[in-house]
């Protein structure tokens, strides 16, 4: 029955986000109500989460505001969702592919998203850092996913070191933002299960930490913290990490 639910609802998200693209598509004329739309459709599937599947979402630690970057878990759609929906003016680093997806492309390009090249990466983070210089870039919450991909939780993936030259350029703190949301809503498949999924801000990392200590710090704090989320769940990381994934 909660696969049926699912697939339903995955249903329901697809289309919602075509017919919400197709009307809300004047807006893109102006970034703020590319942001409003967005937001609308972030919203509003968090509450249909919690309606049709009993999958409820919280963010904990303090909201980030500002000029900041923000180093996240990623596990799947949902922590997206749940950034975007909590952050004053969330901009995402993405792959350069996703440019080409129906609506997703051109909504993220107005919110001021940054494609990133998968072979070209050290090029891409030095002309976004140049943009940000210049002020081309719009102002907001720098959004990187350290490990450049949706990690299944037990899995590990090594943290890149773009966001340590993000940190270094622009001189901006760094929060880190750990989740166990992979537990109820996976990377791949129809199933989302009921239960709470969980986005935490922690203590920003302040400006001025060398590459290494800051790579370290980053990935301690991460890591430490999304397994205790999980385990919140039932599901103990540690035993289970698989290093060669």
């Amino acid at each position: 029955m909660q696969w049926l639910k699912s697939l339903i609802f995955v249903i329901y998200m697809y289309v919602f986000m075509a017919v919400l693209g197709i009307l809300a598509f004047p807006a893109l004329i102006h970034p703020k109500g590319a942001r409003w739309a967005c937001g609308l459709y972030a919203s509003h599937v968090i509450f249909m989460a919690r309606v049709m599947l009993g999958l409820r979402s919280e963010i904990r630690g303090p909201i980030p505001t500002g000029e900041v970057v923000i180093a996240a878990k990623h596990q799947s759609f949902l922590d997206i969702l749940m950034i975007y929906n909590a952050v004053p003016a969330a901009k995402f680093i993405m792959k350069r592919e996703l440019l080409y997806t129906p609506f997703i492309g051109q909504y993220a390009l107005r919110l001021g998203c940054v494609p990133v090249n998968r072979g070209k990466r050290g090029q891409a983070i030095t002309k976004m850092v140049e943009d940000v210089k210049k002020g081309a870039a719009q102002p907001g919450q720098l959004v990187i996913y350290s490990q450049g991909t949706r990690v299944a939780p037990g899995d590990y993936k090594p943290y890149k070191i773009g966001t340590a030259a993000i940190y270094r350029e622009t001189g901006q703190p760094c929060v880190p933002a750990a989740t166990n949301v992979g537990l109820l809503w996976p990377r791949k498949g129809i199933l989302r299960k009921p239960g709470l999924a969980v986005v935490e801000f922690l203590d920003p990392i302040a400006p001025g930490l060398d590459k290494q200590t800051f790579m370290t710090t980053l990935e301690e704090r991460v890591e430490a913290r999304s397994n205790a989320l999980m385990k919140e769940l039932g599901f103990d990381a540690e035993s289970h990490i698989n290093r060669g994934a």
